[in-house]
């Protein structure tokens, strides 16, 4: 959910800018649904009672390697896709360090893990490394529960991306 209201706002704003959804369409971006699948995929593992299965853990990892490449690959085609590389990396680091779970603090863990270790989540505890960049800012439950800084930072650049789509990139081509 989190990603969906930066995107808005980001149209909205190249909207207001004197832009084009249509611009989308003359978008320079390439394989646009290789990242809803891998957001898919992630929201099923991390949503569903798949989320209990603890290899599928790995999945969000390959969710975050996908998008890293992704964004990588459209560094050049579209300014501000980097920012959604670095926030990918962010959590990429965060899971990594943390046997390829994510962190997240106990007071906002709700439904995601009771204790211990839940498919890609865990509980923050004195052995949580890169702590600071787990899931620990809380949000209304309708937008999705807890977050990452990298989660935060991924929405911020999505945001950009669909500003300049909608507002600046057809008037540079």
């Amino acid at each position: 959910m989190l990603l969906l209201i930066p995107i808005a706002v980001g149209a909205l704003a190249g909207l207001l800018a004197s832009g084009r959804i249509a611009n989308w369409l003359d978008s320079p971006l390439r394989w646009p649904w290789v990242v809803v699948v891998a957001l898919l995929v992630r929201e099923a593992v991390a949503l569903t009672p798949l989320r209990h299965i603890d290899v599928l853990r790995f999945v969000y990892a390959a969710f975050l390697l996908v998008l890293i490449g992704w964004t990588v690959w459209h560094v050049k085609r579209l300014p501000g896709v980097w920012i959604i590389g670095l926030g990918a990396l962010m959590n990429l680091a965060v899971i990594a360090a943390n046997d390829f779970r994510m962190p997240v603090v106990a007071a906002y863990a709700g439904k995601l893990v009771e204790a211990g270790n839940s498919g890609q989540y865990t509980v923050m505890d004195s052995s949580t490394r890169l702590a600071f960049l787990g899931d620990r800012l809380a949000t209304p439950v309708w937008l999705g529960g807890v977050y990452s800084p990298g989660d935060v930072v991924i929405g911020l650049g999505a945001g950009i991306v669909a500003f300049l789509l909608t507002a600046w990139y057809r008037a540079r081509v």
